[in-house]
């Protein structure tokens, strides 16, 4: 299918008029996406289950939270399997059309390379990772493709992307001298996303051990989390842990509404052997574009020993890359609710975008109105959000209901 707005009766300023048109949803659309990537890569730690329950001693629920707290495996390689079904189109190609073709940096708005739009992949289909780390360090994350392959790669200081399909790098610096933690620039262990995900435990979550299985050749327990409360879209998580070592093997998202897991994902194969070292060196290949970050987030490009400022990121950019400012959290647990002011600049009507990206704007979403004003609920299996008219914003992995009333109280 070409790219929404190439018919070749499009004037040039018709063409510019688009693409800005594209760009204004894509502040909406990609947040929207990057939230369910969040949940996606939670399950990043996962895998497979094989045919048969071992016989294991009991243990409480209790005690095996507290096994994965203790694990303290840090060494570790093998391959991941994931699937994520959230009910989303193909931001692959949903990211060129926005910016009008070309992908990366061949429509001039960054690298292919940088992680936090190459990672969105994730979001839709099946995709098979090798990953391999050794301690908080060195961490490496190859993504493979049909004929290509993404590695993220955390060495010391350094973090390195490479998009080998268009011969890409990105590099950053994992500096933790500000207090950060250089795991929010990374890719996480397994163990340090199963922790996020047991940070959702409290009052309102029943957790239980439901039986045994086996994963990736090694025996494992059944954790299952489950929201009590009503109005949330999650309807249970479950975390197969490794019985000896305490690392999450396999993690299984589904919704409240049923049907097939959001994300289920986990190790097929996998080693507690020391990876070799050169397994976290890389040098950007000969001829490659490399993309610089510096230290205030903005990237520059060279090629080669030539430098030249590449800018900083746009507005729309900078949105779906650093998230946006005045956020604030209705309620707590798995019913809270993210909410933002965009500052007066709702979702454009079909009309307004005009053509075919206008009926695909109004396609993504359901209209609502209530005491709020109006305004278009975007969903996915797990994630919704509700954009106001007047530019406010509502999101969590709640239903429909449970953002209107949180827009009515709000007034």
């Amino acid at each position: 299918m070409a790219p929404y707005g190439s018919d070749d009766s499009t004037t040039p300023d018709e063409t510019d008029d688009l693409r800005a048109g594209r760009r204004r949803a894509a502040r909406y659309v990609v947040p929207v996406a990057v939230v369910g990537v969040a949940a996606a890569t939670i399950g990043l730690v996962p895998a497979l289950a094989d045919s048969g329950d071992p016989d294991l001693p009991k243990i409480s629920a209790q005690q095996l939270i507290e096994k994965i707290a203790a694990s303290d495996v840090e060494q570790l390689s093998g391959t991941v399997k994931i699937t994520t079904d959230l009910g989303l189109p193909d931001f692959g190609g949903l990211e060129n059309s926005l910016t009008g073709g070309g992908g990366g940096s061949g429509s001039g708005d960054g690298s292919s390379a940088d992680p936090t739009s190459k990672l969105t992949e994730l979001a839709t289909g099946t995709h098979t990772l090798r990953v391999a780390a050794d301690g908080e360090d060195k961490q490496k994350l190859s993504l493979l493709e049909n004929a290509a392959e993404y590695s993220l790669i955390h060495n010391g200081k350094d973090v390195w992307g490479y998009d080998s399909g268009t011969n890409e790098v990105f590099h950053g610096t994992a500096d933790d001298s500000d207090g950060k933690d250089q795991r929010e620039e990374v890719p996480a262990t397994p163990k340090d996303l199963t922790e996020d995900a047991l940070k959702a435990v409290d009052d309102t979550t029943s957790v239980t051990v439901e039986g045994t299985a086996h994963v990736a050749g090694r025996d494992a327990y059944r954790l299952v989390i489950k929201p009590k409360d009503s109005g949330s879209t999650v309807g249970q998580v479950t975390v197969a842990v490794d019985a000896k070592t305490g690392l999450p093997l396999k993690f299984t998202l589904t919704p409240a509404s049923g049907g097939a897991a959001v994300v289920d994902a986990g190790f097929t194969q996998i080693s507690y052997a020391k990876p070799a070292a050169s397994t976290f060196d890389f040098t950007p290949p000969k001829g490659a574009k490399v993309t610089e970050e510096d230290a205030a987030g903005a990237p520059e490009r060279h090629s080669g020993d030539s430098r030249h400022s590449g800018g900083g990121l746009s507005g729309d950019e900078g949105f779906a890359r650093g998230g946006p400012d005045g956020l604030d959290v209705i309620g707590e647990g798995w019913t809270s609710i993210a909410t933002f002011d965009t500052g007066g600049q709702g979702i454009p009507s079909g009309s307004e975008a005009g053509g075919a990206f206008g009926g695909f704007l109004d396609s993504l979403g359901d209209k609502a109105s209530g005491k709020f004003g109006e305004g278009t609920v975007f969903k996915t299996r797990l994630i919704n959000a509700l954009i106001t008219d007047d530019g406010k914003v509502y999101v969590g992995a709640v239903t429909k209901d449970a953002l209107v009333k949180a827009a009515n109280e709000a007034k």
